[in-house]
């Protein structure tokens, strides 16, 4: 049993799979985020004050727009 223990080297695993599995999340989580800010505005917009569906989907639009600048991806610089 305790030459098991030595077997594992610190270091030496590929975490690629891991790195991309955490890429994909964010990049999941940053749209749902601009997609859930837009509904919500829209809806709200909409049925809760006397704003008109033309003013909440400009509004929602809005809201995608500045998200898809905000969060776009960025060349690295490594």
């Amino acid at each position: 049993m305790a030459e098991t223990a030595s077997d594992y080297h610190h270091g030496d695993q590929d975490i690629h799979a891991q790195q991309a599995t955490f890429h994909s999340v964010l990049v999941a989580t940053k749209w749902s985020i601009v997609a859930l800010a837009a509904g919500i505005a829209f809806l709200t917009l909409w049925f809760c004050t006397a704003a008109g569906f033309f003013c909440a989907l400009i509004t929602a639009v809005i809201i995608v727009a500045v998200g898809i600048f905000a969060l776009r991806e960025r060349p690295s610089a490594h």
